[in-house]
């Protein structure tokens, strides 16, 4: 394949290109990406040697047997926790007394080598031609995703050899001269993985028929050897387990991210169940590889060899974690006419590769079968169903671009010029609610963070700065909790109404606002969602550096908790009304907070005098609310809104006037950028 170029520069021009009249920032953009790579390989380093010696590499602990690695009296399989294949133990084999010894650092940094090899070949299998830019900077954003990524994180944990097996398909593909030593190495890998078979039809179907008769005859010569040499084990693997299916695991397990553990999830079973996994296995692989092929014709090898590899994940019996890398190598297709939807493919793989399924979609029961199979979804469709662009289209390199709000000289002196452009059109759909999702999900785990890990690990902390906050309060004699808490207790409606509405308005009207805008005024959804996200971050600094027990959580002064019900002090764990909220999370005051953006954001773009109105009055009840109830101190609304102000005030540092004044401001100047339609 690497020899094979379609309309773009061969791969030692590749890196001659690369090499020549460097611009200083991009310079010292790569020394920082490098830097960010050495970083996290440097975290993965320490996370798994800092775990006691029992709880990491236990994968590679499976090999152990009585008299060292790989003496395993009776089968490799009688535990079924050793995954890999007969040939697998037989080459390993010769390595024991160097695996005996590398259990530690010297199996995790070969491991880490291994990875940053194909990242270095990732990167210089983009398809040609590339700019100075992406190819500076391909290599190290590479390797910094593979070091992020789910598939080499469980690699390193376990002790697993899954890198390999991609690694000499790649070797194989763009790196090896003479198609007998590329067969050879991907034929290697087959054996390793057999699944990687799909890859003989595809170097037969690009021209290459002499590396598929190699790789087809290496894999039938290994698995032959490995049956002459161990025939138990050989039988165990490829007849009573079924190529692999059921060992690391019930073959129904959510690590399992294959189509075969899809549909036992889904409660089939039996010869019905196998029958359709045939069928639908069938049509994925043969559907996968004309697109492969016609990716590779196309001038894109490594998409080609992505979708491949995704498809052969599809159709394998038990796909686990740590095999999960093709559908990471996937990110390097292009799909997407408009400028704002070129992303979202590539942030959608970067996000399922990197972050556990549960921050990606809600815990809810609708969404149990899209949560619980998102890595056989993402492979699925680009193995499938992604429209990927070809190299020939007109927006391949050219996508309808953005509509911008031109610049207008209504900007302070001291401020510097926009870090951001101000995009007039609306943003795609599915990345925004994918990034609120995330977002929120982070959000969650940090104020969890704040309090390290509970509710009861920050209480003594939590309750010291309470007093702190109730004390400056009686100095500036606005310490009306207790009495306006005790008032609205004694009228059973006015409780009623205002637990409701602490409980029920704070995400509604916030995310109704954003709705609206989205659909109605898309430039001022983005000035308002970035106010909105920046204010959120500011908030959690401050939960983070400033824990703060709320009144109804100070054991000694007497609060009734009108929303939760009575704590019981006497426990220790008596804050810790749900194992994922931290209730100490009160400065600044995110309720308050985020009602007072609604209040603004309303009041600046509504035209209704009644729409103003309200929101005028949400960012009130709100603040009374809060207090009432006993959940925050004046002060906490009072941080709320310094939030907020200086939310709006970065986002102007940031962005500049918001983009609808800005269009206004600049229009006799000069005219809005019309999209280009080709």
């Amino acid at each position: 394949m690497r020899n094979a170029d379609h309309g773009g520069r061969p791969a030692g021009v590749f890196g001659a290109t690369a090499a020549g009249g460097v611009h200083p920032r991009l310079r010292a953009a790569r020394l920082a990406l490098w830097l960010i790579a050495a970083v996290l390989a440097a975290r993965q380093v320490a996370v798994v040697l800092a775990t006691p010696r029992g709880e990491r590499l236990t994968d590679l602990e499976t090999w152990l047997g009585p008299d060292g690695v790989l003496h395993v009296t009776g089968s490799l399989y009688d535990s079924t926790r050793f995954t890999g294949t007969p040939f697998g133990g037989l080459v390993l084999k010769p390595l024991t007394r160097a695996a005996e010894q590398a259990l530690g650092w010297g199996w995790t940094f070969g491991t880490l080598l291994l990875v940053v090899a194909l990242g270095l070949i990732a990167a210089r299998a983009l398809p040609q031609p590339v700019g100075r830019r992406t190819a500076l900077l391909a290599a190290p954003v590479a390797v910094s995703l593979l070091m992020l990524s789910l598939p080499v994180r469980n690699t390193l944990w376990l002790g697993q050899t899954s890198i390999m097996p991609v690694l000499l398909v790649l070797l194989g593909c763009f790196v090896a001269h003479g198609q007998r030593l590329s067969g050879l190495l991907i034929g290697v890998a087959a054996a390793l993985q057999p699944t990687l078979l799909l890859f003989t039809p595809l170097l037969w179907c690009t021209g290459r028929r002499r590396a598929a008769v190699a790789a087809g005859a290496t894999f039938a010569a290994g698995t032959g050897i490995a049956w002459a040499a161990m025939p138990h084990d050989s039988h165990r693997y490829w007849v009573h387990h079924m190529a692999g299916a059921g060992l690391g695991g019930p073959a129904d397990d959510l690590a399992n991210q294959s189509l075969h553990g899809a549909l036992l999830r889904l409660g089939l079973n039996g010869p019905p169940e196998i029958a359709l996994f045939l069928v639908l296995g069938a049509a994925v692989a043969v559907l996968a590889l004309r697109r492969a092929v016609r990716y590779f014709r196309d001038g894109q090898p490594l998409l080609a060899v992505a979708v491949t590899g995704c498809a052969a994940l599809v159709v394998s019996p038990t796909a686990w974690q740590h095999q999960l890398l093709w559908v990471l190598l996937a990110v390097v297709g292009r799909a997407g006419r408009r400028a704002s939807d070129r992303y979202v493919w590539p942030a959608t793989v970067v996000m399922v590769m990197t972050l556990p399924a549960k921050m990606l979609l809600p815990n809810m029961t609708i969404l149990a079968p899209l949560r619980d199979n998102v890595v056989l979804l993402a492979a699925l469709a680009a193995a499938t169903a992604v429209p990927f662009l070809s190299r020939t289209s007109p927006y391949y390199r050219a996508p309808l671009p953005a509509q911008y709000a031109p610049a207008v000289p209504s900007r302070f002196r001291y401020v510097p010029p926009p870090l951001l452009r101000r995009v007039l059109t609306r943003p795609n759909l599915l990345l925004e609610l994918l990034l609120i999702r995330v977002t929120y999900a982070a959000y969650s785990q940090v104020r969890l963070a704040a309090t390290g890990g509970s509710n009861s690990a920050g209480r003594a902390e939590a309750e010291e700065h309470g007093a702190q906050i109730h004390a400056l309060e009686r100095a500036l004699r606005i310490d009306i909790e207790h009495w306006a808490n005790h008032t609205v207790a004694g009228i059973d409606r006015l409780r009623e109404f205002f637990d409701y509405y602490y409980t029920s308005f704070h995400f509604a009207v916030p995310l109704a606002v954003l709705a609206v805008l989205y659909w109605r005024r898309p430039a001022d959804y983005r000035w308002a969602r970035s106010a909105l996200g920046i204010t959120t971050l500011l908030a959690l600094a401050g939960f983070w550096l400033y824990p703060l027990a709320p009144p109804r959580l100070m054991p000694t002064l007497g609060f009734i908790d009108t929303v939760h019900g009575v704590q019981d002090f006497s426990q220790p764990d008596y804050g810790t009304l749900t194992a994922l909220t931290n209730q100490y999370a009160a400065m600044p005051s995110l309720h308050f907070g985020w009602s007072l953006w609604c209040g603004v954001v309303i009041a600046v773009l509504a035209r209704g005098r009644w729409a103003k109105a309200l929101g005028a009055v949400h960012p009130l009840l709100t603040a009374v609310a809060i207090v009432v109830t006993g959940n925050h101190w004046v002060l906490d609304a009072v941080g709320g809104a310094v939030a907020v102000g200086l939310g709006f005030g970065l986002t102007y540092v940031l962005q500049g006037p918001r983009a609808g004044t800005a269009a206004v401001a600049g229009h006799d100047r000069e005219p809005v950028q019309k999209p280009v339609h080709r």
